[in-house]
């Protein structure tokens, strides 16, 4: 699992997100121009890009989901430690690592929302002559 390691957490999110900090590049080489329009079904493409997009929304927001609900069942368990060891050095300190990281991914959390936001728009405004997908 990759959520004891932040860095390896935001590594895995860094690559799950080229798509998303692609997006204007993929747009512009997937759809066609006024000249081409008739050799790309621009509409095909964008469904599927469309559906790329969802995909990877839905599996980075899982994946973040899953991190802080670990590492908060994490905190619980070092706070009972905490408590039934209070002058224990080593669990305040993890305490307080493991409290940091549950920040972290929250914040991570949302950078997902800005990110899908982003992406969203972008799609809108370059496929919406070709694909309106009924749950935007």
């Amino acid at each position: 699992m990759i959520c004891p390691d932040f860095l390896e957490f935001q590594d895995v999110l860094k690559k799950m997100r080229v798509l998303d900090d692609k997006i204007v590049y993929t747009l512009n080489t997937s759809l066609p121009t006024e000249s081409f329009k008739s050799k790309v079904d621009a509409t095909s493409v964008c469904q599927d890009l469309f559906h790329q997009i969802q995909n990877g929304h839905s599996e980075r927001e899982n994946v973040i989901k899953n991190c802080i609900v670990s590492t908060a069942e994490s905190v619980k368990k070092l706070k009972e430690a905490k408590e039934s060891a209070p002058d224990d050095i080593d669990v305040l300190r993890n305490l307080k690592t493991e409290q940091k990281k549950l920040r972290l991914l929250q914040t991570e959390l949302s950078v997902e929302e800005v990110i899908k936001e982003k992406t969203t728009k972008l799609f809108i405004e370059k496929c919406r002559t070709y694909y309106k997908p009924n749950n935007l």
